[in-house]
């Protein structure tokens, strides 16, 4: 079967919900407030100019859900969709999953932001299928660390290879969307690789190599 992979903050979605989510924690009171904010910003410059030290940006979002009730979080999280995220979601970017579903393609979002955050969110555009930056739990409580391969950068392509070998799918044919120049190493392993209201390093790069671009906007 075909994939249609989708790559999630800033490609279906109008803003990036990682930094979103810290804004979130930071507003309600969550989190203290002021060097919370200062890192999150920080660790969103990092991410732009491909600097991003991943597990140590994991540790960092993963701590205010350590230890926490699994019924607060979900509060947490129906407040964060409600109020933050609905209002930044596409009505192009549902027509192009819709487009996929109904060429009998098979549905993957691909992310860096972790699972909690995401998995609600790629449900909320019909897709179920999801790799994440997986948070471990012990007893049904997120620890605060992270745990297996974060599915960024390089990442992406080693998380997306095991789930194809476990399901039996190949890349034949497959399209990958995304906004960033840190999506450059899966974009270069599909036949069809889409740049979405690309940055500047991924629109060059796109427009190089003949790649179309695209706007969701």
């Amino acid at each position: 079967m075909t994939l249609a992979i989708f790559d999630l903050d800033n490609t279906l979605i109008g803003g990036d919900s990682d930094h979103l989510w810290g804004c979130f924690v930071c507003d309600r009171g969550l989190v203290d407030s002021a060097e919370f904010a200062e890192r999150n910003e920080q660790f969103y410059r990092d991410y732009q100019s491909g600097q991003l030290d991943i597990q140590a940006y994991l540790r960092f979002a993963l701590a205010p859900l350590a230890g926490r009730d699994p019924a607060e979080l979900a509060a947490w999280h129906a407040d964060f969709m409600r109020s933050v995220i609905e209002p930044i979601m596409l009505p192009a970017a549902r027509a192009l999953v819709e487009d996929h579903r109904q060429r009998g393609h098979r549905l993957l979002v691909v992310t860096a932001t972790n699972e909690f955050i995401t998995r609600p969110i790629a449900s909320a555009m019909g897709i179920d299928e999801l790799l994440a930056c997986e948070a471990e739990r012990v007893d049904g409580l997120y620890t605060g660390e992270p745990t297996g391969i974060p599915s960024f950068g390089e990442g992406k392509v080693v998380r997306l290879e095991a789930w194809r070998k476990a399901h039996g799918e190949s890349l034949e044919g497959a399209w990958f969307y995304s906004d960033s120049h840190n999506d450059l190493p899966l974009l270069k392993q599909v036949d069809n690789p889409v740049a979405v209201d690309p940055d500047e390093t991924l629109r060059a790069y796109a427009v190089a190599q003949g790649w179309e671009v695209i706007s969701l906007r």
